[in-house]
C-alpha cells in the first residue's frame, strides 16, 4: 500500500466512522476502488487505523465523560456482547467478511432502506432518557446487542446503535454522544487484538502506513463527531439511509464493470 493510498482510506474512515453509513463498508470498497491487495496487511490496516477515530474521542470526550464512573460503568456494560461475539468470531470475520465486497454492498442497500422505515415510523416519546446516567444496565446491554450487528461489514456500527438507543427510549442527542463512548472500548478491543496477533508480521513501511492512516483518521474523525452532533439537532437519519442506497448502487455497478 502506498502513502496516498493510506491518506485516503485514512480520510474515509475518520468521515465515516460515526456517521451510520459503515465506515469498515466503505474501507472495504474503497481499497477495492483503489486497486489495494486484498492481503493480511489491508484487512489489518482496516481494523487498526480505528485507533486514530478512537484518540478523537477520548480528546473530545475523555474527562467530561469517560471518566465519570456512572456513564463508564454503562459503556463497559454495553461494550459485552460486542467484545464477547467479536473475540469469538474473530478469525471467520477476518478471513471471510472483510473481503466480501458483496456482502458489503448488499448491507449498505438493505442497511439504507431500513434506515429510512426507521425514521419514517419512529416517534419519540415525552419520557425520553435526556442523560447518559440516566440509562439502566439492561438498557445498555441492549444496545450492546444491537452494536453487536455491526460485526457484520455494511451495518454500521453507529447506526446501529443509535437505531438501538431510540428504540430504548434514549433522546436522540443522547444516544448520539453515548454511540461515541462506546467506540472507545469497541474499537479498542477490534485494534489491540489484531495488533497483538499480527504485530510480529508487520515490517516498519506498514507500521509508517498505519500511523499515516491513523493520523489522518484522528483529524477526520474530530470534524465529523462535531458535524454529527450539529446535524441531529434538526434533522432525522433519512438523507444518511438515502446516501446508503446510493453508494451502494454506485459500487454495484462498478464492480459489475470490472468483473465483466
Amino acid at each position: 500500500m502506498e502513502p496516498f493510498q493510506a491518506f485516503i482510506l485514512g480520510v474515509v474512515e475518520g468521515v465515516t466512522e460515526f456517521l451510520p453509513i459503515s465506515s469498515t463498508g466503505h474501507l472495504i470498497l474503497v481499497s477495492r476502488l483503489l486497486g489495494i491487495e486484498p492481503t493480511e496487511f489491508l484487512k489489518t490496516f482496516e481494523i487498526s487505523i480505528q485507533l486514530g477515530a478512537i484518540l478523537a474521542v477520548v480528546v473530545l470526550y475523555g474527562r467530561s465523560r469517560l471518566c465519570q464512573g456512572p456513564i463508564l460503568g454503562r459503556v463497559l456494560a454495553a461494550f459485552l456482547p460486542t467484545a464477547i461475539l467479536g473475540f469469538l468470531l474473530y478469525r471467520l470475520i477476518k478471513k471471510y467478511l472483510l473481503a466480501d465486497y458483496i456482502l458489503v454492498t448488499w448491507t449498505l442497500c438493505l442497511g439504507g432502506l431500513l434506515l429510512i422505515f426507521f425514521e419514517i415510523w419512529h416517534r419519540e416519546r415525552n419520557e425520553t432518557i435526556e442523560e447518559i446516567r440516566q440509562m439502566t444496565f439492561k438498557q445498555a446491554i441492549g444496545i450492546g446487542f444491537f452494536q453487536a450487528l455491526a460485526l457484520i461489514p455494511g451495518v454500521s456500527r453507529a447506526a446501529a446503535t443509535i437505531v438501538g438507543g431510540l428504540l430504548l427510549g434514549m433522546k436522540r442527542k443522547t444516544i448520539v454522544e453515548f454511540s461515541f463512548l462506546l467506540a472507545v472500548p469497541t474499537m479498542a478491543a477490534a485494534t489491540g487484538l489484531d495488533l497483538y496477533k499480527n504485530w510480529n508480521l508487520l515490517n516498519y513501511h506498514q507500521i509508517f502506513i498505519l500511523a499515516l492512516g491513523a493520523v489522518t483518521a484522528f483529524v477526520m474523525a474530530i470534524l465529523s463527531i462535531k458535524f454529527l452532533l450539529y446535524f441531529v439537532r434538526n434533522h432525522t437519519f433519512i438523507s444518511f439511509g438515502i446516501y446508503r442506497i446510493l453508494a451502494a448502487a454506485l459500487f454495484a455497478y462498478l464492480f459489475g464493470s470490472a468483473l465483466k
